[in-house]
């Protein structure tokens, strides 16, 4: 019987790591794809507040 409950939750465990590997690798594309179309659009809202009137 405990070695069903620890192969339990050793698969359990498998599974949350494997969902957390997954997770944190869309994070990681996601930061990647905001640094690459951050520096392009960056450049291009620093110029327009330069030329934005002053109040």
């Amino acid at each position: 019987m405990t070695d069903v409950k620890s192969q339990e939750k050793a698969d359990r465990l498998k599974a949350a790591l494997k969902e957390n590997l997954k997770r944190r690798k869309a994070q990681a594309r996601g930061r990647q794809a905001v640094k690459v179309t951050g520096n392009e659009t960056g450049s291009l809202s620093v110029s327009a507040e330069r030329d934005k009137p002053s109040d």
